[in-house]
C-alpha cells in the first residue's frame, strides 16, 4: 500500500520523481521502507560514509477509523531528529480520497500521536500539485514556511526549539545561495 501510494505521489509531484520509477534507486528505497516498517528504523548513509539508524514510528489511516476489511487511504511516517523532536517524513493520501477532507483528518490522526506531538520539521516537494493546499492545512496545525531550496518547502512548527528553527534557516539560506 505504500509503495503504491508513494508511487502515486511521485507521479504527481508530491514526491521526488525518481521514486516513480523502477530504477536501482528507488528499489533500494523501497527496500529500506519496508525494513523500517519491520524494524521501526530506517537505515542510512550517514556523514562521513558511517550506517546510520534513524527511529521512523509510522502510522496508517482509514477514513472515520473504519478499518475492517478496508485497505487504509493514508500513512505518514516521523524521522525521529537529534533533537529529540520529530519531522513528518514522509505521509500520502490516495488520490482517489483526496478531497473532502481526508487530508486535514489525517494530519490531525499524525499530528495527535507521541511522535507527531513533538513534530518540529515537515518538508514537501515544491511543485506538488497539492503544496498550496498542503501549506494551507499546515498552518492550522501551528507550522508555518521557513523557505524553499531547490525541490523543498520547509515547515517548522511554532513551538520548535530556537535552535533547531535557526539550523533549518540556515539550511535554507545556504541550499538557497547555492541555486
Amino acid at each position: 500500500m505504500l509503495r503504491s501510494l508513494i508511487r502515486q505521489g511521485a507521479a504527481d509531484g508530491s514526491f521526488g520523481r525518481e521514486l516513480g520509477a523502477n530504477t536501482p534507486g528507488s528499489e533500494e528505497f523501497f527496500a529500506k521502507l519496508k525494513r523500517a516498517l519491520v524494524t521501526g528504523y530506517f537505515v542510512e548513509e550517514g556523514r562521513g560514509g558511517k550506517i546510520d539508524t534513524v527511529a521512523v514510528p509510522g502510522y496508517v489511516y482509514w477514513p472515520d477509523g473504519k478499518h475492517s476489511g478496508t485497505a487504509p487511504v493514508g500513512f505518514g511516517l516521523f524521522r525521529a531528529m537529534g533533537s529529540g523532536g520529530y519531522e513528518l517524513w514522509l505521509a500520502g493520501l490516495d488520490l482517489g480520497a483526496r478531497g473532502g477532507g481526508h487530508g486535514r483528518a489525517l494530519l490531525a490522526a499524525l499530528f495527535a500521536t507521541t511522535p507527531g506531538q513533538s513534530t518540529w520539521i515537515v518538508r514537501a516537494q515544491r511543485t506538488s500539485r497539492y503544496a498550496k493546499a498542503l501549506e494551507h492545512l499546515l498552518a492550522d496545525f501551528g507550522f508555518t514556511s521557513a523557505g524553499d531550496t531547490a525541490r523543498l518547502r520547509w515547515f517548522l512548527h511554532a513551538d520548535a526549539p530556537a535552535e533547531l528553527a535557526s539550523q533549518v534557516r540556515d539550511v535554507v539560506e545556504a541550499r538557497r545561495a547555492l541555486n
